[in-house]
This record gives structure tokens, sequence and C-alpha cells, in this order.
């Protein structure tokens, strides 16, 4: 059973930020319920879909995925920030993307992969802690066998997933990696935990990654400045007490790492000097963004219009996108809207034969959509073919109902009747 509740803001604002119902709320996503069999609890998910795309105009997308640990208190960051560096100001930087934020119910049950037996640094934190962890695998089979379903299901997704996960989520994150391997293409691990169980479970973990082929898989790790004055990174490795012990782990394994270089992983990580656990998520994700989806922003300048070859631009594209897939472990079509508006810009440049290829490119990919076609009919109206223009317009108009193209179809059908 689901229920699907609104999740949103009232803001007084007029801020274009997220999709808006009213001049005074925001609509940023829906929370669904799911009842896990898996771990006999209902759950709840906060589930954003981007909106960028007007869906009047283009036809349905299929977006890359985004699964945040400690969802309630990260989904609303992870969403404004892929948003602006996927939509806003033309950015590209990442791909418009569905995010899933997995509010916690037990914290430490659920993303911690082993029960811990006498650690004192657990003891400090949490009394309890000992006694109510180790409960990691059984919300890793609630992810991949109920909520990845359930979300394919009912949201338009592709088959790229990523997942996102800070301190007792990093450790989530690392056991993904390395004992689900398949299950996500793509790893944000932010200050792990990795002393967790006495340094028991990084040494499994260094383990596998010696091990294992994780070819197309992509993970970055950010660490924070978790030192006392006075410390630094030189003297912290060197150190054993008990108080630089979540740096020390962590360091370890980002040594290890970048020395065995892990067959097929692509990785990066850095340290965040000014940042602490606290704050070290917001910037670490957003660089880790820019990192996963180095290849797949097209960049694309005034010299790309202005080349004298046809065929230049095109193949640009064309290669372009050949080898983001290639990366991304999935086929990438480059955005409807954005080869539209490609389009126009040679059509008012008079280069057709580029504007022709980039037009017909669209309805390839998006042939369901009535916009493809209604741009195809303005190029035909360019080039003086007023046949081709009337059934492209009509086209557009068995897809869907619009003015715009209805104004255009009526006047040339009342032109070629007065003829």
């Amino acid at each position: 059973m689901k229920i699907r509740i609104i999740l949103s803001f009232l803001f007084l604002l007029n801020l274009q930020l997220f999709a808006q119902d009213t001049e005074t709320k925001i609509i940023i996503g829906n929370i669904d319920i799911i009842d896990s069999k898996i771990l006999n609890e209902t759950r709840k998910v906060w589930v954003y879909v981007p909106n960028g795309a007007d869906p009047s105009l283009y036809s349905q997308l299929r977006y890359p995925v985004v699964y945040v640990l400690d969802g309630d208190a990260h989904f609303y960051s992870v969403v404004g920030m892929i948003q602006q560096l996927s939509q806003v100001n033309g950015n590209t930087i990442c791909p418009e993307m569905i995010v899933v934020g997995i509010p916690n119910t037990n914290r430490t049950r659920d993303l911690t992969p082993k029960t811990a037996v006498n650690d004192p640094k657990l003891k400090a934190i949490q009394a309890s802690a000992e006694t109510s962890s180790g409960g990691n695998e059984l919300f890793l089979s609630f992810v991949e066998n109920e909520l990845m379903p359930y979300i394919n299901e009912n949201y338009p997704t592709s088959t790229f997933n990523a997942l996102i996960g800070h301190s007792f989520g990093g450790l989530t994150v690392m056991n993904a990696l390395t004992n689900h391997t398949k299950m996500f293409n793509s790893y944000i691990c932010i200050d792990p935990s990795m002393w967790w169980d006495n340094g028991k479970f990084l040494k499994e973990t260094e383990k596998k990654l010696s091990t294992l082929d994780f070819s197309g898989k992509t993970l970055y790790l950010g660490i924070a400045n978790t030192m006392e004055e006075g410390m630094n990174i030189k003297k912290v490795v060197k150190d054993t007490t008990q108080d630089t012990e979540h740096i020390r782990s962590i360091l370890e394994m980002d040594k290890y790492i970048k020395s065995e270089k892990p067959k097929g992983l692509r990785y990066a990580s850095k340290y965040y000097e000014n940042d602490s656990h606290g704050s070290v998520p917001l910037i670490t994700e957003y660089d880790a963004l820019h990192f996963i989806f180095e290849s797949l922003r097209l960049k694309v300048s005034n010299k790309d219009f202005e080349a004298s070859s046809p065929t230049a631009f095109i193949n640009k594209i064309d290669n372009h996108y050949k080898e983001a897939s290639k990366l991304m472990g999935y086929t990438i079509k480059p955005s409807e809207s954005q080869i539209n508006n490609f389009g126009y810009v040679f059509l008012e440049m008079k280069k057709y034969e580029q504007s022709d290829f980039l037009f017909s490119m669209n309805i390839k990919n998006y042939p369901n959509s009535f916009n493809v076609y209604d741009s195809y009919g303005d190029y035909y109206l360019a080039i003086g073919d007023k046949t081709k223009a009337i059934e492209n317009f009509k086209k557009a108009l068995s897809l869907k109902e619009n003015p715009d193209s209805r104004r255009k179809y009526e006047e040339l059908i009342k032109k070629s009747e007065n003829k």
C-alpha cells in the first residue's frame, strides 16, 4: 500500500525554484509510504521528480535516480543542488535526476553493517547502540528488493542509480559498493564512520576492494576536518588516540584505494580542511556531482555554430553522447530541449542543413513529442516547403492539441485554399 503526501513549504517570496502550485506554495515532491515486509515496518520515502521541462511541451523523459540516506537531513539540499546544476542558468553539469530521500526509523540499526562488539567509541556515542546495531544487510535488502522496484514502477526512471551516505550512511555506501556492487552505478561516501567495530569493517572493505571487479562504478569520498586544534594531516596519521580514530580510519581507506587502484573503479577523494563532520555533506555532494558526470557536459561555443563544415557540430554531438553513454553504462540521449534550441539557432543563421539534422534527431529520439514535429514544421516553413510544414504541424496536433501548432496549421491551410 502506498500513500502519497505533498511535501511543501509556504513562502511569500515569488521564487521559481520548484514547481509552484499557487503563488504562495512551492511543491518540492511527494512522501510515499511503503509497507515493508522485509523490515516488518512502514517506511516513508521522499521523492522529487524534475520539473524543468514543461510536461505539456516535451515528451516523457527517463531520469537517473539518486538515493539519499538520512533523507530527512539531506533531501532538500540535494534536490536544490541537482536542480541548480542541471537546469538553472543553462547548467548541464549533471543530468536532471529523481531524488529519493530515505528518512530514518532506527538509524544505528539500519546503517551499520555488523553488530559492534566492545567498541569504546560507539559506547561513548550511544550506550544502547551496540545492541541495536548491525541491521544494514536487511536495510539494503529493503532498498534493493522493495524500494527500488517501487520507484521504478511509479516514476520515470532510467537504469542509472546513485547512492549518497554520510557518517553511518557512509558505512552503508561502502557496504553496498563492496558487498552489493551491482545495486548502484555511483557512490558518494561522505566522512564515513570507518572506525566501526574497532576497524574490522575497514579491513573487510579493503580486502573486497582488492579482489572484486568494479568496472563501470564510480566512488567519490569526502573527508571532513575532525581534528582538534593543533593537529594536522601529517601528525594525525601517527596518532593512536581515540579522538583521531574517525579521521585516521578514513585516511587509511583513502590511501589504500589510491595505492591499490581497485579494478575498474573510477575514484576521487578530497579532504575539506575548512569543513566539519556536520558541514561537509553539502560541499562533498557538489564536488561529487561534478566528478561523476564530468563526461556528460556538452561544451558548446560560438565557434561550433560558426564552423564552415555542416557536419562538424553534428559529429561533435554524436561523439560526445556515445562516449558519455559508454562511461555511464546506459544509453544517454541529448535532451530534447537542448537539441531543439540548437536547431533554432542554426535556423536563425540560415544554416539549414544543420537545423534539419538536429530537428530530425529529435524526432528519432522523441517520436511521441508533439513539439519535435512543431519545430520541424517551422524548419519547413523557413525553407519554403509548405506541404511538409502542414504535414508536421498536423502530426504535432495529432499528438497534442496546442494553440501555436493549431494557428500555424490553419493559416497554411487557409492560404492553400485561397490559391
